[in-house]
């Protein structure tokens, strides 16, 4: 894989066995994303050393609790009322990011684009967030206008200088389109299938 060292790399976990996470660990990745609050309480006991742990799924707000116990970061909040859950039960300022679907696909999750400065202003007066950037998924077959209209978006809300915001983290493309979201403008990539299998 050849990724610059300005894009940091996500270890996409869900499905891994504990000792398969590890190995990415041992290999020097220093970020897991897990898509399952339950599986995330199984393995994160048995892991060891330095990292950061990512939720990357679908967050459901009767969850929210166990997961700011498990989680450093949520990357897919979508709603306001997700994101009141958060800063209710969060006992610290949390570092969340907002997804976008920036294919406005209605099987997938995240805010519509047009929609996203107005979600990000709201989830910004929240006491306990801080918005430290944007994730997407993007289509399957051609993700580069997707990702391209989401870089775009990222660049708008820097210039934007709202309160509470700060646009570090493009989390964007997983083992079938990272080169692309690279190119694009990704600081993240989420890796499963294609990392795994080369450890």
């Amino acid at each position: 894989m050849d990724i610059p060292k300005n894009v940091r790399i996500l270890a996409a976990a869900k499905g891994r066995s504990a000792e398969d996470v590890q190995r990415v660990i041992d290999s020097g990745i220093k970020i897991i994303g897990e898509n399952y609050v339950q599986e995330a309480k199984q393995k994160k006991p048995r892991l060891r050393g330095k990292f950061e742990y990512h939720f990357i799924g679908h967050l459901q707000k009767n969850k929210v609790g166990e997961a700011l116990k498990l989680f450093d970061l949520i990357q897919a909040v979508d709603s306001l009322e997700l994101a009141k859950e958060i800063s209710t039960k969060s006992k610290t300022i949390y570092p969340v990011l907002i997804e976008i679907n920036s294919a406005k696909e209605e099987s997938k999750t995240g805010v519509s684009p047009e929609y996203a400065v107005e979600l990000i202003r709201k989830i910004s007066k929240l006491p306990n967030i801080k918005i430290k950037g944007l994730m997407t998924m993007g289509p399957k077959g051609n993700p580069g206008i997707a990702f391209r209209e989401t870089k775009n978006l990222f660049d708008k809300i820097k210039t934007l200088k709202i309160n509470n915001v700060d646009m570090e983290i493009l989390s964007m493309g997983m083992s079938d389109s990272y080169k692309i979201a690279i190119e694009e403008g990704a600081t993240m990539v989420r890796l499963g299938r294609v990392l795994f299998e080369s450890m």
